[in-house]
């Protein structure tokens, strides 16, 4: 890889070097170049959104007890097989809906992530027949645990085996109710009564067992005008956005937190999707369905031609009065705490030339990310709402692949912040072009080249890998390094850094 001139290569060297308060400790763990949190300073890089690829219809909703508002699902990996957990229920107006509810809890599987089946599992008779996929169904006058349920697997030390599988379900003003099953199929309550009350809950509102906090997070909606909960009106004003709430039990709860978002706009988060990185569970992943009141793509009689209302969203059966709108997705990240790292502002899955995910309420991804290939993952997300075709569509994305930091044809750099590693040897995430390459430098805190892992000593690294070993001239052994206070260098050009760790 030529260099372009000993003056660019040296614009960050010239800089004085500020270290923090102390190293990062990185241990060896995976980092994703999804925000700032190991970068330092770039220049002539940037950190760049990747765009998911469409792969296709995951799961129709064309079941009878599928209403076309089905949706709000939650992946899980479990032992090799994916199980996929939605609401469903009947149309408002259908015959088998139970009074004051119309939340189905769903449930299909798959061996791959590919292609999901929904299995007839014999436990909740709909319209004369067992032989359904529904798992829950609500009971007349019964306080609705069943809305909108998401499930997580309980990865805490110690959770008894039959609490194995744990979910969050109800509404408001109910409050959210706490479910257990020992297979994730047979589910019941683990307490009559709501553990959380305190937010307005209309939408998917997700928990999990955090290693990086030792705690149970719980992310759910709540209103940024709307203070008081225990109010018996429901208040739609302000912005719809994210709090969070910690407990060490699922019982007690700390005081309910909003999010914060950094130095961005304030905008419609109308869900959150926030779960553990399945490969890095100390990083939190976050994709929201973004609502964007007043704007609107489909006229009036397009609306129609996707068997759409006038105006509204009210298809024959199925009850709904939703404003014609425009939605997509969005990424976050959160490292703990109350907040969310906006780096990116842009759609991270855009509506498309399909003119049914312009239709609103559109967009609403699966929660959870899920391995479906050696060097892919996939996302999922709701599509032609409130239509006859009604599906949960799959993306992919490279393994890791959210974001990278990427030069284009003139070369740059990146330069991490200090840090200590664990570790034998430094492995990357990242492809280049062929005229394209990356060389790696091990600087100490101060910046200074270690002898034995300068650049110069570092052979261009060419090509594609999911996990590329980094060499220099005599070794690619680092472990003399660990417990150092060290920096990395990335001297770049036509390529892409989408993580890093030590192994």
């Amino acid at each position: 890889m030529k260099l372009r001139s000993l003056a660019f290569l040296s614009v960050l060297a010239a800089l004085p070097l500020v270290a923090p308060a102390a190293p990062i400790d990185l241990g060896s763990r995976l980092e994703l170049m999804v925000d700032r949190h190991l970068i330092d300073r770039m220049e002539g890089v940037s950190l760049r959104l990747q765009v998911p690829q469409k792969a296709g219809v995951a799961l129709p909703y064309a079941d009878p007890w599928d209403r076309d508002a089905s949706g709000y699902a939650t992946i899980i990996e479990d032992g090799g097989r994916y199980r996929l957990y939605y609401r469903g229920g009947p149309s408002l107006s259908s015959p088998q809906k139970n009074e004051g509810a119309t939340s189905y809890f769903c449930y299909a599987e798959s061996a791959d992530g590919v292609t999901w089946v929904k299995p007839k599992l014999g436990l909740v008779e709909f319209a004369g027949s067992k032989e359904n996929n529904i798992l829950l169904a609500p009971a007349p006058r019964e306080d609705p645990y069943t809305q909108s349920i998401s499930p997580f697997i309980d990865s805490r030390p110690g959770v008894p085996a039959n609490e194995r599988y744990k979910a969050v379900g109800g509404q408001w003003p109910q409050g959210l109710y706490v479910l257990v099953s020992e297979d994730g199929l047979r589910w019941r309550k683990w307490r009559e009564q709501p553990v959380f009350r305190d937010g307005a809950f209309d939408s998917l509102n997700v928990a999990f067992w955090s290693e990086l906090e030792q705690c149970y997070v719980l992310y759910f909606r709540t209103f940024t005008s709307w203070t008081d909960y225990s109010s018996k009106s429901f208040n739609l004003g302000g912005f719809r956005s994210i709090s969070r709430t910690t407990s060490k039990d699922l019982i007690t709860w700390t005081p309910a937190e909003r999010m914060t978002f950094g130095q961005t706009p304030l905008e419609q988060l109308y869900t959150n999707g926030t779960r553990p990185y399945f490969r890095a569970p100390h990083l939190y992943v976050a994709t929201p369905m973004r609502l964007v009141q007043g704007r609107r793509f489909l006229s009036d009689e397009e609306l129609e031609q996707q068997q759409v209302g006038k105006g509204f969203l009210a298809i024959k059966g199925a009850d709904h009065n939703i404003p014609n709108q425009v939605s997509d997705t969005v990424l976050m990240t959160s490292r703990g705490g109350t907040r969310y790292d906006r780096t990116f502002m842009q759609a991270f899955v855009r509506p498309g030339l399909n003119k049914g995910n312009w239709v609103s309420r559109n967009g609403v991804p699966a929660t959870g990310f899920i391995q479906t290939g050696p060097a892919e993952m996939s996302v999922y997300v709701g599509q032609d709402y409130c239509q006859p075709t009604a599906h949960l569509g799959r993306y992919t994305l490279r393994l890791d692949g959210f974001a990278a930091v990427h030069a284009d044809y003139d070369e740059g750099e990146m330069l991490t912040k200090p840090f200590r590693f664990t570790g034998r040897q430094l492995i990357l995430n990242c492809s280049t072009s062929a005229v394209g390459g990356i060389r790696v430098e091990v600087q100490t805190e101060t910046g200074e080249p270690i002898p034995g892992f300068t650049l110069e000593e570092c052979p261009v690294l060419v090509g594609d890998s999911i996990e590329r070993t980094v060499r220099w001239a005599t070794t690619d052994d680092v472990s003399r390094l660990q417990g150092r206070a060290v920096r990395l260098r990335f001297v770049m050009k036509d390529a892409d850094l989408f993580s890093l760790r030590f192994r």
